[in-house]
Order: structure tokens, then C-alpha cells, then sequence
């Protein structure tokens, strides 16, 4: 790792805020052209509120946790949606809420709100997405297994640029791994598209001390970056509620859960060119996939302990495969 992409391309949590945003990440940082994010916390105060100006960017205002209420106004005249939400983003998955470009909004609530963003000029209709219509699929296997909740992907949404999802991954497995990466254009196998990581950590319920400040405060995961022949980047952090991660490319992965906590990651994509996530694995460690073939899925997922999920063979990429290894 060297200094400076750790304090370029990793930003632990505070130091993003602005405007009364606790996060905003837009194309104001140098080398950043695709992606936004903005996290922001109300907590239910009258007259209090998050808004968001007319841009040519497309969004997904994601709950976190807690419920929200959005007053938009754009080329299709005011329109309001009220978003349940939901307690906890380890309680399933949520429902949510597309802006299309130069729509403004006004948020207020109560909890935790993401709004995932990215580059956009044709104009699509203002969306409520119920939250049982994201598919929650289980991926990998063994202590590779996952949960991914698809809220904004080519399968569940229709937009013109922007890819989000969310990933669970229980205390001491791997997500995101083997380490993939989608920084090149090659038709029908990689896609170029930048990618944002805003990560949120917890103890696991049962243990003894998992309700102490101290827990809390203290539990971390480990992610980790390294460069392609696209892309310099090299990056091994300890992350934890609140910190973002940008990635302009590289190989990424793991998102290590340590024991005794579980981990959640927000993921926002989008590039230059189609909608599609293609991704091609490290070559010294795409074989791993191979060591799956005889081990079952965590029987703690799904997290939330719904059993509405969808399985999705991940075990069988080459390294030239396309897929979303989340």
C-alpha cells in the first residue's frame, strides 16, 4: 500500500461529510468520473431534511435503516414516495426509490438513508421499488458463502447507467473474492465500470458482549485492492461503519468478515459504456471456485432468515468468466 492511495481511494467515515451529509463522494474528487454516493442521518426532527439537487445524475435512494418520506420534483411534475424501509440493514432487504436525471428531492425521516448515483441523460419515470422485489441470492459457498440483495441491477431495475447492490457477509467468511475486477472493455467479458464501497459492521446477536459500545465501536472487517495492468492500486484496510472505499479498477476483494462480526457493503457501479456487470477473476485465484464444488452454503444465511432467496451457481468461472462474484 502506498500513502497515497490509501488516503485517496479509502476515506474512513467523517471525512466525506459535507453540507450535512455524513458521506458525499461525486466527480469533484480528482480521478473520479462515473459514481456517486451520499449517506445521510436524520433523526425525525420536524422541518428536518436531506435534499438533493437537480443534476444530470440518476439515483437510488436506499434506506439503510429507518423510514423516509420523498417529495420530488422534475419533469414529471411532484410526485411523493414513502419508503418503509426497514430496521436494520442486516434485517433484509429494502424498499427503494429512483430518481431520474434533474429530478430534485427533499428527504426526511428517521435513520440512515444511501443515495447511489451516477452520470446519466435519458430520463425514465420516478420508481418506488417494493422491497420484495429485489431477489436475495445466496452466492459461493462454505465460508465464501454471501448474501446479495439485488436492489438496482439490470435484472430489477430499469436505468441508464447505475448498478447497486448490497452484500452481507456472515463473521469470518469472504465476500467479494476470488478478487475480480472490471476496469477494461472487452465485449462480452469485462466490463469497464468504477465502483463504490460504503461498508457498515456489527456484532453477531448471540454474543455476550455484542450489545457494548465497545463492540460497536470497535468491529472492523478487511478489505483489500491491488492493481491490474489498467490500474495502480494497492490497498489493505481495516474498515469499518461509515468508511467508503473508491475503486477506479484493480482487483478487489476480499471483504473479510472477522469472527464475531458480521459485515455489510453497499455497492455503486457505473461506466462509460453498457449496463452489464462482467467481471474477470485474479489469475492466481480464480481456481478457488473449484474448492466449492463439494461444500454446502453458511446455513446462517439468509441473515434476515427469509426463505425467498434465490441460489446462484458461482462455482464453475474460468478466469475470463462474467458474472457479479459480490
Amino acid at each position: 500500500m502506498t500513502d497515497d492511495d490509501s488516503g485517496r481511494w479509502f476515506r474512513p467515515a467523517g471525512t466525506l461529510a459535507e453540507g450535512g451529509w455524513a458521506a458525499v463522494v461525486d466527480d469533484r474528487i480528482d480521478g473520479w468520473r462515473h459514481t456517486g454516493l451520499r449517506i445521510g442521518e436524520l433523526a425525525g426532527a420536524d422541518g428536518e431534511e436531506l435534499t438533493l439537487d437537480a443534476a444530470d445524475v440518476e439515483r437510488l435512494i436506499v434506506p439503510l435503516h429507518g423510514s423516509f418520506r420523498v417529495e420530488v420534483t422534475g419533469a414529471d411534475g411532484p410526485t411523493t414516495v414513502d419508503l418503509a424501509g426497514r430496521a436494520s440493514v442486516f434485517g433484509g432487504a429494502t424498499d427503494t426509490c429512483y430518481l431520474p436525471p434533474q429530478a430534485a428531492a427533499r428527504i426526511s425521516g428517521s435513520g440512515r438513508v444511501a443515495v447511489a448515483e451516477a452520470s446519466a441523460s435519458t430520463h425514465r419515470p420516478v420508481r418506488h421499488l417494493p422491497a420484495e422485489a429485489a431477489p436475495v441470492e445466496l452466492r459461493g459457498r462454505g465460508q465464501s458463502s454471501r448474501e446479495v440483495h439485488d436492489l438496482g441491477t439490470p435484472a430489477v431495475l430499469d436505468a441508464d447507467r447505475l448498478i447497486v447492490c448490497e452484500v452481507l457477509t456472515p463473521a469470518g467468511n469472504w465476500s467479494s473474492y476470488p478478487p475480480h475486477k472490471h476496469d477494461e472493455h472487452v465485449p462480452g467479458v469485462e466490463s469497464a465500470l468504477e465502483e463504490i464501497y460504503y461498508f457498515e459492521v456489527e456484532p453477531v446477536e448471540t454474543g455476550d458482549g455484542a450489545g457494548s459500545d465497545a463492540a460497536r465501536d470497535g468491529g472492523y472487517a478487511l478489505f483489500s485492492a491491488s492493481s491490474s495492468a489498467a490500474t495502480h492500486i494497492e490497498l489493505d484496510e481495516r474498515v469499518r461503519t461509515g468508511d467508503v472505499v473508491l475503486l477506479p479498477g484493480g482487483y478487489h476483494g476480499p471483504a473479510a468478515a472477522a469472527p464475531g462480526y458480521d459485515l455489510y457493503y453497499l455497492n455503486v457501479m457505473a461506466g462509460p459504456g453498457d449496463r452489464v456487470w462482467n467481471i474477470t477473476d485474479h489469475p492466481d485465484h480464480g481456481w478457488v471456485r473449484s474448492t466449492w464444488d463439494a461444500e454446502p452454503v453458511d446455513p446462517r444465511l439468509p441473515l434476515a432468515g427469509t426463505d425467498d432467496t434465490t441460489r446462484t451457481d458461482d462455482t464453475t468461472r474460468t478466469d475470463d468468466s462474467k458474472g457479479a462474484p459480490a
